[in-house]
């Protein structure tokens, strides 16, 4: 009497001459045998050149897939992590509402991306992320009482951006008029290359002038870290 492994090993026999893959083998017969072992039993098959042109492209389809599920398996993983870390920091959204803590907050900004000497009696605070610059912005506006018309804008920009509607993105962002920007400034270096990011939208650099409101933002950090 035949022995099951036999009937198993006459059967991976069987479909290799048809050109099944090993992967299509362990499918079919509903186990996993290792791949040394199937290559073992299957050393002596010749296989067609359509054949093997077939597994070839089954290994590809089966990996193009494997890697596809993987990268969705990923970001499925990344998406929970990102979550599970706006969850556990969900509580210090109302902090800001605190107008000291906000001042803080605005204080620390400044000191990372606005200019650190009083120019023409104004602050000077510039980035390409219209977030960083919403973020200024309101927490200017809850933290001073201001005068609107003392903001200025100017764009930094490339040399072939379209600077009306640079203008119009950041007046809108902003909440600054139009009639508040100063004449945008092109970089030279930029002159006769095309922009490879197009949604890059220049620096938006933000002046107020108040000698006033900036001794009082730098000031704050130094109060409350005294360095050597």
């Amino acid at each position: 009497m035949k022995s099951p492994y036999y009937s198993f090993k006459t059967k991976v026999i069987e479909l290799r001459k048809s050109g099944k893959s090993y992967g299509e083998i362990n499918s079919i017969i509903q186990r996993v045998i290792p791949k040394s072992t199937l290559s073992d039993w299957c050393s002596n098959i010749y296989l067609t050149s359509d054949q093997k042109k077939r597994i070839d492209e089954s290994i590809k389809e089966n990996s193009r897939k494997g890697m596809e599920a993987a990268r969705i398996i990923n970001r499925e993983r990344r998406t929970r992590y990102l979550k599970s870390i706006i969850d556990r920091n969900q509580y210090l959204e109302s902090t800001l509402k605190d107008r000291n803590v906000a001042k803080v907050i605005l204080s620390i900004l400044y000191l990372g991306e606005g200019s650190k000497s009083l120019s023409r009696g104004s602050l000077c605070f510039g980035n390409s992320d219209p977030f960083i610059i919403d973020m200024f912005l309101s927490l200017m506006r809850q933290c001073y009482i201001l005068d609107e018309s003392k903001f200025r804008c100017t764009i930094l920009c490339r040399s072939d951006h379209d600077i009306p509607a640079l203008e119009e993105f950041w007046s809108k962002a902003t909440k600054i008029p139009l009639k508040q920007f100063y004449k945008a400034r092109i970089d030279a270096r930029t002159i006769g290359k095309t922009s490879r990011n197009l949604t890059y939208k220049g620096v938006c650099r933000i002046d107020y002038f108040s000698a006033d409101v900036f001794l009082d933002l730098m000031a704050i950090p130094k109060i409350i870290h005294k360095g050597p």
